[in-house]
C-alpha cells in the first residue's frame, strides 16, 4: 500500500452543503481547505433529499393549484406525465453526476481527495482511496467533521432484511410503486406519502404517535392527515409495526392494526449520526452518536475539532447545516488569526438560530410553514404566551390565491414582552411567507412595530394584519 502525504490549513469531513459552505468561509479567510469525500460531492440535499424530494412533488402541486382556480381547472384535462416528472426529478439530481459540484470546488481554489477519510490522531486523517493507497493528510488549524446523517432503521423483527426503502430510495426509485408501506409520520413519511401517491402509488402510513407532524403544532398534523386521507392514503394512527418480511415479491407487514402487503417498505423514522466509522475514538471520543458542541460548533476539550450540521444532531436541515457552517468557517478563520472568539448571543462566530428559531416547511398539501415555538413549547418552557388563531382563507388574497382555500395562521405571543415566540401556517402556498415569520421572531421585533408593517391587498401576507387584529382584540 503506498502511502502520501499532504497538508492543508484545513480539513472538512465530508463534502455535503455543510461541508462544502466550511471550506468555502474558510478558503475566502484566507486559509487553504480540502474536501474528503467517499460519495458524491453536494451530499444528501442535493441527490437524495431537498431537491429530488421535492421536484417529485411539485407537479402535483401545480396540477392541485390549478384546478383550486375556477377557469384554469378547465384546462386540467389530463393528469400528470409521471415519466416527465421522474425526468425532471433526474434533471434537478444531475443523474447523481456530482461534476458540476467538482467544477464548483475547483474554482472555489478548495482541494478534493476521493475516499473514506478517518480521524487518526490530533489534526490528522487517513483516507482510504479507491486505488487501494492512502492519503495522510494533516490539518495546521482545524479538522471540521461534516459526515451528515443517515436513515436509522428501528429494531422490527425482519426490517432490515428486506432492503427497505430509506429516504435516498423514496427519492430516487425510477418506477413508481405499485403499493407502498410508509413507516413514520414526520416530514419524511408524510412527503413522500403525498409524492407517491399522486404519482399512481397506493400508500398505507403507519404512525405510532397519534397524530402525524407530532412536534409541530397539532392543527398541522389535523390538517395533512386529512388531506393524505382525502388523497387516498391509508393513514394508521397509534399503531406499532411489529414485524416485516418478504413473500416472494411481496413485502409484508404485521402491526397492531393488522398484517399489510406492500411493493416496497419505507422507513422514515428519524436520522442517525455518521460518527461510527471515522475514528474519534483515536482523539478521545467515543465512536457513535451524535458530536457534542459548543456554539461555534467546536467540540469541548478538542479545540481543533469541529462538528457541523446533522452531524452534532442540533438541527437536521440543510438551511440549518449551512448555517452552522458558516459560523463554524468564521470561528476557525478568526481562530486562526489569534482573535478571540466571542461565544454571547448574536455574536458572527456562533450559532444560536438552530436554538432560539428554526424555520421548516413540510410540503404537503396543505404545506406547513413553522417557525420558533409551538404553544406546547412555550408551556414546557414556562413563558406567558397567549395563543392567536385565525384562518387564512378569510382573507382577500387567499380567495384569489384558490377557490375555497382552507389553512390556519397561529402565532404564540410572549405576553410579557409582547414579542412573538413561534409562528405556523398551514396552507396552500404558505411557504413563501415563512422568512418573514422568521425576521419578526429571530429579531424579537415587538409587536407594537410589527403592527406598521403593513402587508400588501390582496395577498395572503395580509393574514399578519389579521393575527395582530386578533392578539389587540
Amino acid at each position: 500500500m503506498t502511502t502520501a502525504e499532504q497538508s492543508y490549513d484545513v480539513i472538512v469531513l465530508g463534502a455535503g452543503s455543510t461541508g462544502e459552505n466550511v471550506a468555502d468561509i474558510v478558503v475566502k479567510g484566507g486559509l487553504t481547505a480540502v474536501l474528503v469525500e467517499s460519495e458524491l460531492v453536494g451530499g444528501e440535499c442535493s441527490y437524495w433529499a431537498c431537491m429530488p424530494s421535492k421536484t417529485l412533488l411539485r407537479g402535483s402541486e401545480v396540477l392541485a393549484g390549478a384546478r383550486a382556480v375556477s377557469g384554469a381547472a378547465a384546462a386540467v384535462t389530463g393528469e400528470q406525465d409521471v415519466a416527465a416528472t421522474l425526468a425532471r426529478r433526474d434533471s434537478f439530481t444531475s443523474n447523481w453526476d456530482d461534476a458540476s459540484q467538482v467544477e464548483w470546488v475547483e474554482k472555489s481554489n478548495i482541494a478534493l481527495v476521493r475516499g473514506k477519510g478517518r480521524l487518526d490522531g490530533e489534526k490528522r486523517v487517513v483516507v482510504a482511496q479507491a486505488d487501494g493507497t492512502e492519503l495522510v493528510l494533516t490539518a495546521r488549524e482545524a479538522v471540521a467533521v461534516c459526515t451528515g446523517s443517515r436513515a436509522a432503521v428501528p429494531p422490527v423483527d425482519g426490517l432490515a432484511d428486506v432492503a427497505p426503502w430509506t429516504p435516498r430510495e423514496a427519492t430516487s426509485a425510477k418506477e413508481v410503486p405499485g403499493r407502498l408501506l410508509v413507516i413514520g409520520g414526520g416530514y419524511v413519511g408524510c412527503e413522500m406519502s403525498t409524492a407517491w401517491q399522486a404519482l399512481g402509488s397506493s400508500v398505507t402510513l403507519f404512525q405510532h404517535n397519534e397524530r402525524l407532524l407530532p412536534h409541530l403544532e397539532p392543527a398541522a398534523g389535523d390538517a395533512v392527515e386529512a388531506s393524505l386521507r382525502d388523497l387516498g392514503v391509508d393513514v394508521h394512527l397509534g399503531v406499532e409495526v411489529q414485524s416485516v418480511r418478504r413473500e416472494g415479491g411481496e413485502v409484508v407487514l404485521t402491526s397492531s392494526a393488522g398484517e399489510f402487503r406492500g411493493d416496497e417498505v419505507l422507513v422514515a423514522v428519524g436520522r442517525a449520526a455518521n460518527t461510527d466509522e471515522i475514528g474519534l475514538e483515536t482523539v478521545g471520543l467515543e465512536p457513535e452518536g451524535y458530536l457534542d458542541v459548543d456554539e461555534s460548533l467546536q467540540v469541548p476539550g478538542t479545540p481543533w475539532l469541529y462538528g457541523v450540521g446533522d452531524v452534532n444532531g442540533r438541527q437536521q436541515l440543510t438551511h440549518m447545516g449551512k448555517y452552522q457552517a458558516r459560523q463554524a468557517g468564521a470561528a476557525i478563520v478568526a481562530r486562526a488569526r489569534g482573535e478571540v472568539v466571542d461565544l454571547s448571543d448574536w455574536s458572527p462566530f456562533v450559532a444560536t438560530a438552530d436554538r432560539r428559531a428554526t424555520p421548516s416547511v413540510v410540503f404537503t398539501d396543505p404545506q406547513v410553514a413553522a417557525v420558533g415555538m409551538t404553544a406546547a413549547e412555550a408551556d414546557a418552557a414556562g413563558l406567558p404566551h397567549r395563543v392567536v388563531e385565525y384562518p387564512i382563507g378569510s382573507v382577500a388574497g387567499a380567495a384569489v390565491h384558490a377557490d375555497g382555500y382552507t389553512g390556519t395562521a397561529i402565532a404564540v405571543v410572549d405576553t410579557e414582552r409582547e414579542v412573538l415566540l413561534g409562528v405556523t401556517f398551514v396552507g396552500g402556498g404558505v411557504a413563501e411567507l415563512l422568512h418573514s415569520a422568521t425576521i419578526a421572531v429571530v429579531g424579537e421585533v415587538p409587536i407594537a412595530r410589527l403592527w406598521h408593517a403593513v402587508p400588501s391587498y390582496p395577498t395572503i401576507s395580509e393574514i399578519w394584519l389579521r393575527l395582530l387584529e386578533t392578539y389587540r382584540g
